[in-house]
């Protein structure tokens, strides 16, 4: 019987990893090394990413839709071409698409002929769920494996890239009943290996509402507070006296709009029922402040007490060196470890390397109980 309330409801966990989706032929999964990396877009996240893998020694090949950056990147180890075609034949470990959403179509549509079988497919996108039915629908879903990396700046372009961008990040690995364990070790090792990063897997459900809450919604928000700053009569004496709570609460207001605009519409739905819910604390705090009994000052206490958690939490996390390890077994014969490692993620596990292909060190960093 299939349990609809689990976090992978339709996969089926129980039978064997039928195919090593780069041989071709039946085998074990391997662990595999992404030593050549193609890049679709040399945008903010693109070219950090591009950067940081050449700077760290893996070969990287890009392409953009425009040649505006290819002098700089070359100059920093980066092989750039001038079709998307060349990109897909040059027989990458990994390809990663870079691109916005809206140009993802168009893209996926360019490579999927041409696109070398060995090749595993990724992305940077900050939904998931869209970017999976477009790769579906280009045909190219049995190499795909979604990924997004929870960094970034209110800057644009190859120009404010920087492969510091991406130090330390966690980066989310997107998975579903038909992702081969081989390829998802791929993308994993240019992660881990190639970058220096950890990551946790998710199902694109989870990895949406999350993704939501805590990138989507709160673009939302920091452009409120900007634009009620630009629209009040105080603003100047407002703005000249803004320091660190302004600056802090704003920050991803100065992102290009149309990026941001772009970003939450993907997301659409999540980000709006968040908003709802926002409002209505904010509806109920502002009731409270207006009210002065003695029931009311309790409920005001009460609500700037219930983020004691969340301080907690931050006030826990330190040196990541510092941080306790283990090594977690998983399952790739049995079909389990889609399950093993989602479980280890909402347990708030991040993996660090992967050892052996059934085996992955993971950190215990502070979680918010």
């Amino acid at each position: 019987m299939v349990d609809e309330s689990a976090p992978f409801p339709h996969m089926d966990l129980s039978g064997p990893e039928h195919m090593h989706p780069i041989a071709g032929m039946a085998a074990s999964p391997v662990l595999t090394s992404a030593h050549k990396i193609a890049v679709a877009g040399l945008g903010l996240i693109g070219g950090s990413l591009a950067r940081r893998l050449a700077a760290r020694g893996r070969f990287v090949i890009a392409w953009n839709h425009n040649d505006r950056p290819y002098e700089q990147a070359r100059s920093q180890g980066i092989h750039c071409v001038d079709t998307l075609e060349e990109l897909a034949k040059g027989k990458a470990d990994v390809l990663v698409l870079a691109t916005p959403l809206r140009a993802m179509p168009d893209v996926l549509q360019a490579l999927a002929p041409v696109l070398t079988r060995g090749t595993t497919l990724t992305d940077v996108g900050s939904v998931k769920g869209p970017v999976r039915r477009q790769v579906e629908q280009a045909g190219l879903a049995d190499r795909y494996v979604g990924a997004h990396p929870m960094a970034g700046s209110e800057g644009s372009g190859y120009e404010d890239s920087d492969p510091a961008l991406l130090e330390d990040a966690l980066w989310a690995l997107c998975v579903d009943e038909h992702t081969d364990y081989s390829r998802f070790l791929t993308v994993a090792d240019m992660v881990t290996q190639g970058l220096g990063n950890r990551l946790i897997a998710l199902d694109d459900a989870t990895h949406d509402r999350a993704a939501a809450l805590i990138s989507h919604m709160p673009h939302v928000v920091a452009t409120a507070l900007a634009n009620m700053l630009t629209r009040s009569p105080d603003r100047r004496v407002a703005s000249a006296l803004a320091a660190g709570s302004w600056r802090d609460m704003t920050r991803v207001a100065l992102t290009d709009p149309e990026r941001t605009r772009a970003m939450v519409e993907e997301n659409a739905d999540q980000v709006a029922d968040l908003l709802d819910a926002l409002v209505e604390n904010l509806q109920g705090m502002a009731s409270l402040l207006r009210d002065l009994g003695p029931e009311a000052d309790e409920k005001r206490r009460s609500f700037f007490l219930q983020a004691d958690p969340f301080r907690r939490y931050k006030a826990a996390l330190g040196d990541r060196e510092q941080m306790p390890t283990t090594d977690l077994e998983l399952d790739p014969q049995g079909g389990n470890w889609r399950q093993e490692l989602l479980d280890s993620a909402l347990r708030g596990e991040q993996v660090s390397a992967f050892l052996t292909t059934s085996r992955a060190r993971v950190l215990h960093p502070p979680v918010i109980d």
